[in-house]
């Protein structure tokens, strides 16, 4: 009920604001609504939503796989932390736009360039999250588990597995957000195609209703995958601290 009711106020702030501004500067909701409605009838919003969400998900899937493995390596392996930690800084510290202009110029404007750029963007926020989890292990329970004689795959299931969930799931909340940003920039920048293509469009065409038809959707998609997927992942994945206290 909260959340209908401060949607609720978003929209009449917006109302309000568009008619205090004028539409040039800010469309007003059902100028909005209406070209939305034209886009989804067309088929372009569906196709276009489709394909963003599509290169979130594989770029996001890419980051996270290899991000946890080697941030839990990289926690786990202190000369080769050593060894790594200076070029994840240097990953980290730069700019996600020249990650994405180098690897269009290396790779051209194509898909895999894309997702590399993508994945590249993303991959040293996992590393940094999966790392501070592998670091922060209870040794205790590695002990126990040598004890018992569990096997590799046993000591993993059930005791490293479940301390690193949390951080998993943090990384994959956080990270989700700066992946769907990155890839609107990716489009803008060299793709036909794409919520962040479109926006561009609208952006040179001076098309604020465009503009907000695209953007509007695809952030809501965001908060529902954010809503109902990854706070309940991230919820779950911490079910045996709760037990255990």
């Amino acid at each position: 009920m909260t959340r209908i009711v401060s949607l609720c106020l978003f929209v009449a702030l917006w109302q309000v604001g568009a008619l205090l501004l004028g539409p040039r500067y800010l469309p007003e909701p059902m100028a909005v609504a209406a070209t939305l409605l034209a886009e989804a009838r067309s088929g372009a919003l569906a196709f276009n939503l489709g394909v963003t969400l599509a290169r979130v998900l594989a770029g996001f899937s890419l980051a996270m796989v290899i991000g946890s493995a080697l941030g839990v390596a990289l926690g786990r392996l202190t000369w080769l932390d050593r060894l790594v930690d200076p070029w994840l800084v240097i990953v980290l510290n730069t700019p996600a736009l020249v990650v994405i202009m180098f690897a269009y110029i290396w790779g051209g404007l194509n898909e895999v360039s894309a997702l590399a750029a993508i994945t590249l963007n993303k991959l040293p926020n996992a590393v940094v999250t999966l790392r501070e989890g592998a670091r922060a292990l209870d040794p205790a329970l590695d002990e126990m588990a040598k004890v018992f004689v569990f096997s590799r795959l046993r000591r993993w299931r059930h005791v490293v597995a479940p301390q690193l969930a949390p951080y998993f799931a943090a990384a994959a909340r956080g990270g989700l957000a700066l992946v769907w940003k990155i890839v609107l920039v990716v489009e803008l920048l060299g793709r036909p195609n794409g919520v962040g293509f479109k926006m561009n469009e609208a952006f040179q065409l001076f098309d604020l209703r465009l503009l907000l038809a695209y953007a509007l959707p695809f952030v809501a998609l965001m908060i529902l995958v954010e809503s109902f997927v990854l706070r309940p992942a991230e919820r779950s994945a911490s079910w045996w601290r709760r037990h255990g206290a």
